[in-house]
């Protein structure tokens, strides 16, 4: 049952980040803020062993998907993501 309510929290749009693909501070500060947004939106199912691995695979594509972002920026020469 919090595996569904969970699944439905996170059904449509997280949020959005902004960072600048040249400055390191700034993409692990959008890591930081799109890690508390999952745990903002499931933090209440943390505990249940279907979705704490969800949360985690979650923050670990989010991750990924920013820092390819800041370097296909950066090879592009576009400093405004």
């Amino acid at each position: 049952d919090d595996a569904q309510k969970a699944i439905a929290a996170i059904d449509g749009e997280l949020g959005a980040v902004n960072f600048n693909p040249n400055d390191p501070g700034s993409i692990e500060a959008a890591i930081t803020q799109m890690e508390a947004m999952i745990d903002e939106r499931l933090g209440d199912y943390a505990s249940n062993p279907i979705v704490a691995p969800m949360m985690e695979g979650m923050k670990e594509r989010y991750r990924d998907a920013i820092i390819e972002r800041a370097a296909q920026a950066r090879m592009k020469g576009d400093s405004d993501q």
